[in-house]
């Protein structure tokens, strides 16, 4: 078996500079403000709501998306006060959703934790989401900009609807490629894409610049969900932040499962229709990546991810060459890497 897979969240620090990080740096007065914003909005007098919500937004997440709403406000202009609300909604958005996941799929590992729903129950988590959800849109209400506000409301209803798509393809071997990527497009790019171009949005930005950042928000959750879909079947618990293996269990058909069941042999079809009724055990885990790996599955799969990361890439020639412009390019490139 080939060597394990590296998150596509995490990159590896030891060999290339991580541009996650320089990003970081770059915009380093803008995330902390971010921060205080974050923090101050899951301030209750209910002290459930901020126990839960701070285990979640605490827990090590790397704020990809509120930095692509930093960054591209940063690549126009200037990083006001509203942006700032609006990267601060964006990560509630987000936090929203993985409560809600947790309890659908009965997760019990997010970031190398305890799931909010195995402490505090699924009752919990589902409410302290509806709270973040709620708070997001008085931040988008705060941002004065009822286009942005416009954007952020249908990416939320979009992003129900992929959870709801994906939930009624689970255990079903009969999803086609197009059905998966209305799930990634909708469920993870859809937020992607919403940061970035509000982002660009609050500075006033001309819109061809905001198309470019709408699609490398776009193009760039694409090569991200993908690369993770990838990881699910090599990648390594501790920096995948969840079980390897969870999509298998729980017989989500991801790309690498369609690409094998499409290349199936006979008794590999079998193997497949087992795995979907979910009567497997741990060692058929093992079985399934020895024949996504012989089934060029895997490979097809960061093939699909990095043509992603190449239009993400392209969208940003429309900008004048900066740090700024290279980190964001660079980040494209390591969302797939990682996983190479």
């Amino acid at each position: 078996m080939n060597a394990p897979l590296k998150s596509a969240e995490h990159a590896n620090m030891h060999e290339l500079p991580n541009p996650l990080e320089q990003l970081s740096a770059l915009l380093k007065t803008e995330l902390l403000d971010t921060e205080v914003e974050i923090s101050a909005q899951m301030v209750s007098s209910v002290g459930l709501i901020p126990d839960v919500a701070h285990h979640l937004v605490d827990a090590g997440g790397k704020r990809l998306r509120p930095l692509l709403c930093i960054a591209a406000a940063k690549a126009c202009g200037e990083v006001s006060r509203p942006a700032i609300k609006l990267a601060a909604a964006v990560e509630f958005i987000h936090s929203a959703t993985l409560l809600h996941d947790d309890v659908v799929d009965a997760s019990n590992l997010r970031r190398g934790l305890k799931t909010a729903n195995l402490i505090w129950g699924d009752k919990a988590s589902v409410l302290v989401g509806d709270f973040l959800f709620a708070r997001a849109f008085n931040m988008m209400v705060a941002t004065g900009s009822m286009r942005i506000l416009d954007i952020l409301a249908e990416t939320s209803s979009i992003i129900a609807e992929g959870e709801v798509l994906q939930l009624a393809s689970t255990n079903r071997g009969d999803i086609d490629r197009d059905t998966y990527f209305k799930v990634i497009s909708s469920k993870t790019a859809a937020l992607f894409s919403a940061a970035s171009e509000c982002g660009a949005i609050s500075t006033g930005a001309d819109e061809s610049i905001v198309s470019a950042f709408k699609t490398y928000g776009q193009e760039l959750g694409l090569a991200f969900q993908l690369a993770d879909d990838a990881l699910d079947y090599g990648g390594k618990t501790q920096e995948l932040g969840k079980k390897v293996g969870d999509d298998f269990r729980e017989g989500k058909p991801t790309l690498p499962m369609i690409i094998a069941i499409e290349r199936a042999q006979e008794d590999e079809k079998e193997f497949w229709q087992k795995v979907l009724a979910r009567k497997h055990n741990d060692e058929d885990l093992k079985t399934a990546i020895t024949i996504l790996r012989n089934r060029g599955a895997i490979d097809e799969t960061l093939k699909v991810a990095q043509e992603c990361a190449e239009k993400a890439k392209l969208a940003l020639s429309i900008l004048e060459e900066s740090e700024l412009k290279t980190c964001l390019i660079n980040i494209a490139d390591m969302v797939v890497a990682r996983a190479n």
